[in-house]
């Protein structure tokens, strides 16, 4: 799923829907926002990465300078859709892989 296909809205969604592929509606709601953490976690670290040549080993306030390319990606990631929106979005279409872990898992 490309992050450009997505809207950059919230829009109203039937919880019903949400119960069709794991008949409980919290389950959907725990499992939509374990899969938005992840997202939040990639796009944070992407960000990082991208923004880690731009680090200054100074820390005098008299020296930060603005750097152009350094706004510009700041920018692009705010402009894209909140991870909350993807998750749902991914959801809704059956793109979540998720399971319940067995009773034995922690033994």
């Amino acid at each position: 799923m490309s992050q450009n296909s997505s809207r950059n809205n919230a829009e109203t969604r039937d919880l019903r829907h949400f119960e069709d592929e794991t008949h409980n509606v919290y389950l959907s709601a725990v499992i939509i926002s374990k899969r938005a953490n992840q997202i939040a976690e990639r796009q944070k670290e992407e960000l990082r990465n991208r923004l880690e040549p731009f680090v200054n080993d100074t820390d005098n306030l008299e020296e930060i300078q603005e750097n152009r390319e350094q706004i510009e990606i700041s920018l692009m990631y705010e402009r894209q859709p909140k991870p909350t929106l993807l998750a749902t979005q991914e959801f809704s279409e059956g793109k979540t892989y998720w399971r319940l872990p067995d009773a034995n898992d922690g033994i």
